[in-house]
C-alpha cells in the first residue's frame, strides 16, 4: 500500500510540475513551486526527485502519457473501416485531446525550449518524441489505414504546428475552422480512397 501511495504522490507531483512549467516556464520550475502547486509540505518534491534534471525528465514522460489516447478509443477506431475518413477522425480526435490538455501541451513546448539549453534533457526528450513518432508510423502503417510513413510524418509536423498556433496565437487562425484545417491536412497527405 505504501508503494502505491508513493507512486500516486510522485504522479501528483509531476502533474503539479507540469502546471508550474506551463504557467511559469522552466525558470519557475523549482521544488518549492512544485510543493506549493501540489499542496504538499515543503521539501516533498526534493524527496521524490534527485535533481531538477530528474524532474524535467519525469515531466517529459508524464506529458506524453497525458496527451496520449485512451486505449478504448484506439480499440474502437481499429474496428472502423480503413479509409481516409477514419484518418480524419483519428487526427481530429488527437487535436481535440491535445487542446483539452492545454496545460500539458504548453508545458511540453516549455520543455522543448529548455531542451535547447540542457543536453541531457534534449537527449531524453528527443528519444521520447522519436519513439512516439516511430510508434505512430508503425501503428499507422500496420493498421491498414491509407497512407504511408511519409504521410504520418507530414501529418505529425502539420498538426504539431497547428496546435502550437491554436494554443499560443489563436487569432492567427481567424477565419479558419480547426476541424476543416485538420481535414485539409489529411486530404493533402493521403490520397483519396
Amino acid at each position: 500500500m505504501v508503494r502505491k501511495r508513493n507512486t500516486e504522490r510522485r504522479t501528483a507531483l509531476v502533474d503539479a510540475a507540469i502546471e508550474v512549467l506551463a504557467a511559469e516556464g522552466a525558470r519557475g520550475l523549482t521544488f518549492r513551486a512544485v510543493d506549493e502547486a501540489a499542496g504538499v509540505p515543503k521539501g516533498t518534491a526534493s524527496n521524490y526527485f534527485a535533481s531538477r534534471e530528474d524532474l524535467f525528465n519525469q515531466v517529459g514522460g508524464r506529458i506524453h502519457t497525458r496527451l496520449g489516447p485512451e486505449p478504448a478509443e484506439l480499440s474502437a477506431n481499429m474496428l472502423a473501416p480503413r479509409t481516409r475518413e477514419a484518418v480524419v477522425w483519428l487526427m481530429t480526435e488527437m487535436v481535440q485531446r491535445i487542446i483539452a490538455d492545454r496545460t500539458g501541451y504548453l508545458a511540453l513546448q516549455e520543455l522543448r525550449l529548455e531542451a535547447t539549453r540542457r543536453p541531457e534533457l534534449r537527449a531524453a526528450l528527443t528519444a521520447t518524441v522519436r519513439a512516439n513518432l516511430d510508434g505512430n508510423i508503425a501503428q499507422h502503417t500496420g493498421s491498414g489505414l491509407p497512407g504511408d510513413a511519409d504521410s504520418v510524418v507530414l501529418l505529425y509536423f502539420s498538426l504539431t504546428a497547428l496546435v502550437v498556433e491554436h494554443l499560443t496565437l489563436p487569432d492567427v487562425l481567424d477565419g479558419h475552422e480547426l476541424g476543416e484545417l485538420v481535414r485539409m491536412f489529411v486530404e493533402r497527405a493521403i490520397p483519396a480512397d
